[in-house]
């Protein structure tokens, strides 16, 4: 049994998490632990401070305590608002708290776009512009072209929670641009997992979404690799038959 650790802000989307692991059929657990969000709002001061080594510290002992093989801070906004540096900072301080092997699901975006060959992406974000923008500085900053960005301009991760199949394919298209390899998602309030291939068959290429690659990037440091289409492109790329 191969145990993955999640940090998750608050209470959004928390339930891709059960999701994913159906959809990963092995024996793979996913283990959540909720920090506190405290003020919900897409606004670097906020974001700042939900990030902050204290809050993700308070949720440590838990994953610990579940025998987690790795942690991630499943947060998009929450790393990449602190700077390539700073995110680095971030990841350094959570793994030698929790003594296990951390990222973030910023990095994640990186590490699955540099697995897949990604040079030139599009974004699809729920964010205000200005945030959406410091994650298209966080990509350039991890060698990812971002050809085309398109902000939503909501302020809480509980407005996010509520979008359904309509919203999340309606970004995609506004998103996506023809010059752009991949389509990236970055939000782990946004409710995805249920619908990355049909995404990806309506726009003909692969789309990463937070809380995928999220589970991606916890596994890869679990030296894990998993079969699992039903996850998209990145999820594809293994075989079958897992040794």
């Amino acid at each position: 049994m191969t145990a993955l650790g999640f940090l998750y802000p608050g209470h959004s989307a928390e339930d891709e998490y059960p999701r994913i692991e159906q959809l990963l059929g092995s024996d793979i657990r996913l283990d959540v632990v909720h920090t506190d969000i405290g003020e919900d709002a897409h606004r670097v001061d906020a974001l700042l401070q939900m990030g902050s080594a204290e809050r993700l510290a308070a949720g440590v002992e838990e994953l610990r305590m579940s025998g987690a093989d790795s942690v991630v801070w499943a947060c998009t906004s929450g790393s990449f608002v602190y700077g390539w540096e700073g995110a680095h900072d971030q990841v350094r301080t959570l793994a030698r708290t929790a003594g296990l092997p951390a990222s973030s699901t910023s990095f994640a975006f990186v590490h699955a776009a540099r697995e897949m060959g990604l040079e030139r992406v599009a974004v699809g974000a729920t964010y205000p512009d200005d945030v959406a923008a410091l994650f298209a500085e966080f990509l350039r900053a991890g060698g990812v072209e971002v050809v085309g960005v398109r902000d939503s301009g909501i302020i809480t991760a509980a407005e996010v929670g509520t979008w359904g199949e309509a919203e999340v394919f309606a970004l995609a298209r506004a998103a996506d641009t023809p010059d752009a390899q991949a389509l990236l998602l970055p939000d782990t309030a946004l409710h995805t997992a249920a619908h990355i291939p049909a995404l990806e068959k309506e726009l003909g290429k692969p789309v990463l979404t937070a809380n995928q690659v999220t589970v991606w990037e916890a596994l890869r440091l679990a030296d894990r690799r998993v079969n699992a289409p039903g996850l998209g492109a990145l999820f594809a790329r293994e075989p079958i038959v897992q040794v």
